[in-house]
């Protein structure tokens, strides 16, 4: 029997994290597979528990049945060890609920987030769409008490997030609470010397190489070494093997101009 696809996997720690178990979640939210391409709760909670120790979970999911969701929610409160949600692509809908359980949200900064309200079909009389339309307040409030915990936010305030269907990339989400911080390449940060631009420091150091490649190459011209009668003051005479300071700047200020 073929295993099953999975949008998900473990794969080998990454870089500065060597005692973290990597997990890829990628994927619809979904309570079955239907085409063996899901994240079910079940195929995720046998591969959760089957190892201890701190997860990073990389999640770019849009979403999907928030029944499912909030299972995996629930796993991964109870998981033992720590666990950081690093949102590389998207966190929509029900996906959001799950990046909720993280101990530590990072998004990069190109990645998105995405709340709104529950959503269902329902068919029959009047007294069903009531009821389904109770159910969908229900389950709302079960949505706003995952974003009230890590948010800190009303519930009013977020209920209206949900109502207008917000899209927030990973400062305004960070701002709102929905995220510890952004993804950064750490490497290339370490790595960059500090510097500081001075238009007379790279001026000063034209001058110092034009001068030394003339020095070097320049043939002796006596009448040149001689100053200009109207130059005042005369300068020095330049060394027997290269060009008076004077004629340098003179010839430097006809290269700018």
């Amino acid at each position: 029997m073929n295993n099953p696809k999975k949008f998900w996997k473990w794969r080998n720690q990454a870089d500065g994290e060597p005692e973290a178990r990597v997990l890829e979640l990628y994927g619809t939210i979904a309570s079955e597979s239907w085409f063996d391409d899901d994240v079910t709760p079940q195929m995720f909670r046998d591969e959760l528990f089957s190892g201890e120790g701190d997860v990073v979970i990389y999640l770019n999911s849009p979403g999907g049945d928030c029944i499912a969701a909030s299972q995996i929610y629930t796993m991964l409160m109870d998981y033992t060890g720590n666990v950081t949600i690093k949102i590389d692509g998207i966190a929509a809908s029900a996906a959001s609920v799950i990046a909720m359980a993280g101990t530590s949200v990072l998004m990069a900064p190109t990645s998105l987030m995405m709340i709104h309200n529950p959503m269902t079909s329902a068919f029959g009389s009047k007294v069903e769409m009531e009821k389904a339309i109770e159910m969908l307040e229900e389950v709302k409030e079960s949505i706003v008490n995952a974003y009230e915990l890590r948010t800190g936010l009303s519930r009013a305030r977020i209920s209206h997030l949900m109502d207008s269907e917000t899209w927030m990339n990973a400062k305004r989400a960070i701002e709102l609470g929905f995220a510890d911080g952004m993804l950064t390449d750490e490497k290339v940060t370490a790595e960059m010397p500090a510097f500081e631009f001075s238009d007379r420091a790279v001026e000063a150091a034209l001058i110092n190489k034009i001068t030394a490649k003339t020095r070097k190459n320049t043939p002796v011209n006596e009448q040149e070494l001689q100053p200009e009668p109207q130059a005042a003051p005369q300068q020095e005479p330049a060394p027997k093997h290269g060009r008076s300071v004077a004629e340098l700047m003179e010839r430097l200020n006809l290269l700018k101009n």
